[in-house]
This record gives structure tokens, C-alpha cells and sequence, in this order.
């Protein structure tokens, strides 16, 4: 059992994601360093970081502070947070991607399923 945050958010890195403390950190926009620091449980794990967690990963906010209930939160929009995990990353290519569709019409989007349909028979 992960009685502390420093745990859960180790066990989330190390063996659930199989992130580098320098890639976790790269993915909350911190260094290494603070990962390792938290990990080690050498700094509190403040508020704001432990939303942060939840929000890039997932997780389930209750999960991540106390150890309690499911380690992922299902109950949260899985569209929303892979548009916002997208428009937050570094990766430019899918930003204009989620742009231009955003910028479609329903005609647009019809043809878009035609295409999609034609590549899923080959």
C-alpha cells in the first residue's frame, strides 16, 4: 500500500508511466531535480503540483493526495484531457491538426468519416 504522496507519485513515474524523473518533470514543465526532491520527500508537494499531476496524467485527485479510491479518474472528460495534453506538449504538428479540425463544418467532417471509412476496409 502507497500510505504517502511521495510514494504514489514515485509508483505513478517509475512503474506506471516508466518515466525518467528529467521526462516527468519535462511533462510538468520542472526539473529533475524537483521530482527527485519529492520522491525523496525532501519538499512538501504543494497544491498546485499536485493538480498539475492530475491534470497531465489523469489521475484521480483523491487517489493522489490520500491513496484513496481509483488511481485514475474516470469520471473526467477523456476528449478534454487529450486535446489539453496535446495543446499543452511541445508537439506543433498535433496543435495544427486539433486547430484545423476545430475549424471544420459538419459537410467537412462528413468527408473526413468517408476517407477515414475507405482507409479502415484497406
Amino acid at each position: 500500500m502507497l500510505t504517502e504522496i511521495y510514494e504514489r507519485i514515485r509508483f505513478l513515474r517509475k512503474d506506471h508511466f516508466k518515466l525518467s524523473q528529467e521526462k516527468f518533470g519535462d511533462r510538468l514543465g520542472v526539473s529533475r531535480d524537483v521530482i527527485k526532491n519529492m520522491e525523496l520527500n525532501l519538499v512538501e508537494v504543494k497544491e498546485h503540483f499536485i493538480k498539475l499531476i492530475c491534470r497531465e496524467f489523469n489521475v484521480s485527485y483523491a487517489w493522489l493526495k490520500t491513496g484513496e479510491g481509483e488511481m485514475f479518474d474516470t469520471s473526467f472528460d477523456d476528449t478534454t484531457a487529450m486535446f489539453d495534453r496535446i495543446m499543452a506538449s511541445d508537439n506543433e504538428t498535433a496543435k495544427k491538426i486539433f486547430k484545423a479540425f476545430s475549424k471544420l463544418d459538419e459537410d467537412e467532417w462528413k468527408t473526413i468519416e468517408k476517407i477515414i471509412d475507405e482507409v479502415a476496409k484497406k
